[in-house]
C-alpha cells in the first residue's frame, strides 16, 4: 500500500516542476531583466520603461480615452488610472477638455513629444542591449509571439 507523500516531498515536487516547466515564471523573469535594461537607460531622463511605453501608446492613439488607453495597455482600471495620472502630472500628456460631453481624451503634450525625442537614443541603446542579451532567435521569438497573441481575448 502506497503512503501519501510527506509534505516536504510534495513541496519539493512542486518546486521542481515549477522551476523546470513554468512558462509564467520564466516569462516574468525575462520581463524583469529586459525591463531593467530599459529602466537603466531611461533613468537619466526621469522616465521608467513603463512610462516611456505609455507615452508612445498615448502618442500612437492620439486622443483616446483613459479606458481605451488602459485596454490597449492590458492594464486593470486602477493601475491604468494611476499610471496615466503620473504622466499627466508630469505634463507629458494632457486631457483635452471637450465643449460637449464627459469624455476627456488624452494626447501627448509638447513636453511629452520633446521628452520622447530626447530619450530615444537611450531607448535605442537599451534595445541593442536587449537584443544582445536575448540573441537573434530570442528577440525574434518574442516579437513573433507577442504579434500572435489573441488581443481581443486578453483585453477582456
Amino acid at each position: 500500500m502506497n503512503k501519501p507523500p510527506r509534505k516536504t516531498e510534495a513541496v519539493a515536487t512542486i518546486v521542481q516542476e515549477v522551476t523546470q516547466d513554468c512558462l509564467m515564471t520564466r516569462s516574468r523573469r525575462i520581463s524583469r531583466v529586459v525591463t531593467n535594461l530599459y529602466d537603466q537607460e531611461l533613468r537619466p531622463f526621469g522616465l521608467s520603461s513603463s512610462q516611456f511605453s505609455l507615452l508612445v501608446l498615448i502618442a500612437r492613439m492620439d486622443g483616446a480615452s483613459k479606458a481605451e488607453i488602459g485596454r490597449a495597455n492590458f492594464q486593470e482600471r486602477s493601475t491604468s488610472t494611476r499610471n496615466l495620472q503620473l504622466v499627466l502630472d508630469q505634463g507629458w500628456a494632457e486631457e483635452i477638455v471637450p465643449e460637449k460631453g464627459r469624455s476627456r481624451p488624452i494626447r501627448i503634450s509638447k513636453e511629452g513629444r520633446e521628452l520622447l525625442a530626447q530619450a530615444m537614443p537611450a531607448w535605442r541603446a537599451a534595445q541593442v542591449k536587449a537584443n544582445q542579451l536575448l540573441g537573434i532567435d530570442g528577440a525574434s521569438a518574442i516579437v513573433q509571439l507577442s504579434s500572435g497573441l489573441p488581443v481581443e481575448e486578453l483585453a477582456g
